[in-house]
């Protein structure tokens, strides 16, 4: 009896410990940065990076060090450009961005029906140097962990597979049957490339075998019958973490498909939003439409532990986090990108 009170009592201490660490964080002092023109976003692995792609076609590249730099009170070593490169190559707008995890080569997803590669190494390119033409609108891309294949989520209902030396497409051969509705909103892979995951219009998360591109595991109405708007791995492989339109985040665990927990208290129903963890995944962020806030749940407890306001003149598109510290993006139907950093 006293040992089960003790074990009560060391979890109510852990849980207060995480709930008052979430408020600091929160009460903290957010910088911002403003840039024009955007509607997705994707730091690279290693968070040096953020690429953007925009209404107008535009991709552009930062350096996050500039944009620190930029955003320090003291600054006085003159204007600091943290766009390195730009990229014109598309000829409709951009849907999602990757970086290939070994190389300076960054691909983009456009409603032209294309993927293309960048490679911002190079000071004055400005066009891809590689191209593929997929038969729909590409609505997501996610780079293999080994960089040498890439999926493509389109409007077509099963994920797109390249390989991207030969440009070769496969496609799953025991796809489950998928109404007219199944157009995939976001596509992701998992830490060593074993699995990916989809997240479809018609509300179905579904789990595909990254070696044989089989469908292992479909998660039929996890938003019920909205769309399903993001999924990604936890670090571990263990969890999925998925949005919809119906105003829910979920975690999922990936080996039963069971529903491990469920962040509310954040309204998201028009726009193809995000939820994301932060860089330690201790807490999960997504978006609230109406106040254009930003909602933060504790990821262990599920319980909601702050708000943060967007700054964006309507409600934000996009939110994705620095997978190496505490920042992160978003993306605003006003056209512009903020970068938000804790206080430097």
């Amino acid at each position: 009896m006293v040992q089960s009170q003790l074990l009560a009592l060391l979890l109510l201490i852990l849980v207060q410990c995480r709930k008052q660490k979430a408020h600091q964080k929160a009460s903290q002092s957010m910088r911002h940065a403003i840039f024009q023109s955007t509607r997705c976003a994707r730091f690279s692995p290693d968070g040096k990076f953020v690429a953007t792609g925009s209404s107008d076609t535009s991709i552009k590249l930062f350096e996050v060090a500039k944009i620190k730099q930029m955003m320090l009170p003291d600054a006085r070593d003159g204007p600091v450009r943290p766009v390195i490169r730009t990229f014109y190559d598309h000829l409709q707008p951009i849907n999602d961005l990757d970086f290939h995890p070994q190389n300076t080569v960054l691909i983009s997803g456009s409603k032209d029906n294309t993927i293309k590669f960048f490679d911002f190494s190079k000071m004055t390119a400005k066009r891809a140097f590689r191209v593929i033409q997929d038969t729909h609108n590409v609505r997501s891309v996610s780079f293999h962990p080994s960089g040498d294949f890439l999926l493509a989520g389109t409007d077509h209902p099963i994920p797109h597979l390249y390989d991207i030396n030969t440009f070769q497409c496969y496609l799953s051969a025991n796809a489950p049957e998928i109404d007219v509705n199944g157009a995939i909103n976001q596509v992701r892979y998992s830490a060593t490339g074993g699995l990916y995951v989809t997240a479809s219009k018609d509300g179905t998360i579904r789990l595909w075998d990254g070696v044989t591109a089989n469908c292992v595991r479909s998660i039929a109405g996890a938003h019920g019958t909205a769309e399903a708007t993001s999924a990604n791995f936890t670090k571990d492989q263990r969890f999925v973490l998925s949005s919809g339109k119906d105003s829910t985040v979920k975690l999922w665990e990936v080996g039963t498909g069971k529903l491990v927990k469920q962040y509310l208290g954040a309204t998201h129903t028009q726009l193809r939003c995000q939820a994301v963890f932060n860089d330690t995944e201790e807490f999960v962020l997504s978006i609230d439409e109406p106040t254009n806030e930003i909602v933060i749940w504790d990821a262990l407890t599920a319980e909601k532990v702050a708000k943060w306001p967007s700054n964006h003149i309507g409600a934000f598109r996009w939110l994705e986090h620095s997978p190496t510290e505490a920042a992160y993006v978003t993306c605003g139907t006003d056209r512009s990108i903020r970068f938000w950093k804790e206080s430097l």
